[in-house]
């Protein structure tokens, strides 16, 4: 069987401080330090997933725009693959970086699901959570076309199967509901933590970040994932890495 094919959608590079605006960095233009204190480097990365069953797309980027087409329109366009061909739309969870292509709006202004022909699937507390807890962290607008639609899964278990092949797990770890999935096609497995498991560094060394909402639990499942990763051959994929998106490439 062929391996499964990953692509990452990367949307560029970006500085995001207390504020949670994320401005675009060029490290040919820019200088790190001339950045607020607290300034954190991180990319902003989908990934596109070719599998036997399904095109699957792991979150959905910021959400910005080129000409009025989405950004992720484009980069799925440049990788040969037409929006309407992705099946499933698996999100970790609702923040604005992660969340911002799930919706655009239409001729009429309305915003409608991005990918008409995708089942997606996301925890149920985590869009009460995302509509109570609201700006900046959740941009409610975008979100809104998640209620009531059939194309829509709302997870309400902390573990499961999506069928047969992906399985998903609840952490509480980067944010109240953050989910995780294992992808295993054949006999590779793909890891995406999100936000829990964001870059290749973190996975590495042991550190708590005040940024989660439980520092502490991201961190020893950081470690667990790295621990069984190693021994069984996961591919890890890095959402915020700006160097290693893929690991092991």
């Amino acid at each position: 069987m062929d391996l499964m094919r990953i692509i990452p959608l990367s949307e560029g590079t970006f500085t995001v401080d207390k504020t949670k605006l994320f401005v675009p960095f060029d490290e040919h233009e820019h200088e790190l330090q001339n950045r607020p204190a607290g300034s954190l480097l991180v990319e902003i990365q989908p990934f596109v997933i070719l599998t036997s069953n399904d095109i699957l797309l792991l979150d959905t980027g910021l959400g910005f725009q080129h000409g009025g087409m989405l950004q992720l329109y484009e980069n799925l366009m440049d990788n040969a693959i037409n929006p309407s061909d992705v099946t499933k739309v698996l999100l970790t969870h609702l923040h604005k970086d992660h969340a911002g292509g799930i919706s655009k709006k239409n001729s009429d202004q309305i915003h409608v699901l991005s990918f008409p022909n995708a089942k997606y699937y996301l925890q149920e507390r985590e869009l009460e959570f995302a509509f109570k807890k609201g700006f900046p962290s959740f941009i409610i607008e975008e979100l809104g076309a998640l209620k009531n639609s059939s194309q829509v899964v709302l997870l309400n278990d902390d573990k499961g199967i999506i069928e047969g092949y992906i399985e998903y797990g609840t952490t509480g770890a980067h944010s109240p509901y953050h989910q995780v999935f294992w992808i295993k096609d054949g006999d590779q497995m793909v890891f995406f933590g999100g936000d829990d498991a964001p870059q290749l560094q973190q996975m590495k060394h042991r550190f708590v970040a005040k940024y989660d909402y439980n520092g502490k639990k991201a961190m020893e499942l950081r470690t667990q994932w790295w621990e069984q990763g190693q021994k069984e051959k996961w591919t890890f994929l890095f959402y915020h890495d700006v160097k290693n998106p893929i690991y092991p490439e």
